[in-house]
């Protein structure tokens, strides 16, 4: 991660009053030759005709740098400096300060606004020369220095240092342009990385074809409980119960400083409806080293997990399952209704029968010779 475009940032409190709109905010910091321009919106002859850069100078700390990175003890000091650049036409004044890093939403590293208040890396830098006037064309080089409190507890630590303008609109409102570097800082002492997998759920989107797979949601969280910076390589996958037919997808997290979070959401597709669906993340972290030559040996790569679970029933299939079952159910009754009325009707033809026949017998005057009585048919 050695670039980074800045999310727009409020501008101290005494301003907030006037910020509708907060334009590009950029800490540009891949190209080791220059940083990109800030941008803007309210007037294009402005955007194209004013215009800066920075990047890390050439010293002693290190040349063709993309961003500033340093190793230092509790109470040590290192002195550097940033290389700002007017590309407008016209002379240009700026501010040049440092504030604390932070990660935004979506993982990207940004810095605390000019005049909100630093309390780690951003407080630890000191700007030779805040304010600047730069002609057109004219180059300068900001020493700063840093300054590591003795108390100081070991870990990384992030900040940038920025050259900014503030600029009134014609509408009166009043927005912040700034162009900086990061700095990365590793206080020395013992690390202890430590990343969880929290706040996993899974959601299944089913389809309407009996045979074909749906869709699992995966969503989590990772948190950087350690202090040191982590890079995390994820694996998500979902599974039916007893680990059948799993689906996996590998995940690109950005890197993760100290006491920091960041949540995502990853689509799998084709996931068979089995019932029970699990989602098992596996989270796979590096230390991060801060790009400086050094003996020290970073800790192992810690593994952590996190799960879920959730129903991934094959409604279309039950739907046309219980379609044949009410069919087969339909015929056997039919089947079982028509025989009982064709022996329904047997019995009511021989119920008939038996009655013609004792009606016919008590006509011809011929009674019914008692069983048992041993009498024959004429004798007295």
């Amino acid at each position: 991660m050695s670039q980074a475009t800045l999310s727009p940032s409020p501008l101290p409190r005494r301003h907030r009053g006037f910020l509708a709109v907060v334009f590009g905010l950029l800490l540009a910091l891949t190209a080791p030759g220059a940083a990109a321009f800030a941008q803007t919106t309210a007037d294009p002859s402005y955007e194209t005709t004013v215009s800066w850069s920075v990047r890390p100078a050439d010293t002693a700390q290190g040349t063709g740098r993309p961003n500033f990175a340093y190793e230092l003890t509790p109470g040590g000091t290192v002195g550097d400096a940033l290389i700002v650049t007017n590309r407008s036409v016209d002379p240009i004044d700026l501010g040049v300060y440092a504030a604390d890093g932070f990660l935004t939403a979506d993982g990207t590293l940004d810095i605390l606004a000019g005049g909100e208040p630093s309390t780690e890396l951003g407080s630890w830098v000191d700007i030779d020369v805040p304010q600047l006037a730069l002609a057109s064309g004219q180059t300068v080089e900001i020493p700063f220095t840093v300054a590591v409190p003795a108390d100081a507890s070991p870990g990384d630590y992030a900040a940038g240092v920025v050259a900014s303008m503030l600029v009134t609109g014609d509408d009166g409102t009043i927005t912040e342009r700034r162009l900086g570097s990061r700095i990365h800082l590793r206080v020395l002492g013992d690390l202890a990385p430590a990343l969880s997998v929290t706040n996993v759920s899974v959601d299944y989107h089913g389809t309407a074809n009996p045979i074909a797979g749906g869709a699992a949601t995966v969503t989590y969280t990772l948190v950087n409980d350690g202090n040191t910076r982590l890079s995390p390589d994820v694996n998500v996958s979902v599974a039916g119960p007893f680990g059948w037919a799993p689906v996996t997808a590998a995940e690109e997290v950005p890197d993760l400083l100290p006491r920091s979070s960041i949540e995502r959401t990853v689509e799998l597709a084709s996931v068979p409806p089995l019932a029970l669906l699990t989602a098992e993340v596996t989270a796979t972290s590096t230390v991060v080293s801060p790009g400086i030559t050094t003996d020290a040996v970073l800790p192992e790569p810690l593994v952590s997990n996190g799960s879920a679970a959730t129903a991934a029933v094959p409604w279309t299939m039950l739907a046309i399952l219980l379609v044949v079952a009410a069919l087969v159910y339909w015929r056997i009754r039919a089947h079982k209704s028509a025989k009982a009325q064709h022996q329904r009707a047997i019995d009511e033809a021989v119920a008939a029968a038996k009655a013609e026949l004792a009606t016919a017998e008590s006509t011809d005057g011929t009674a019914p010779v008692p069983a048992g009585s041993g009498a024959t048919p004429g004798s007295p």
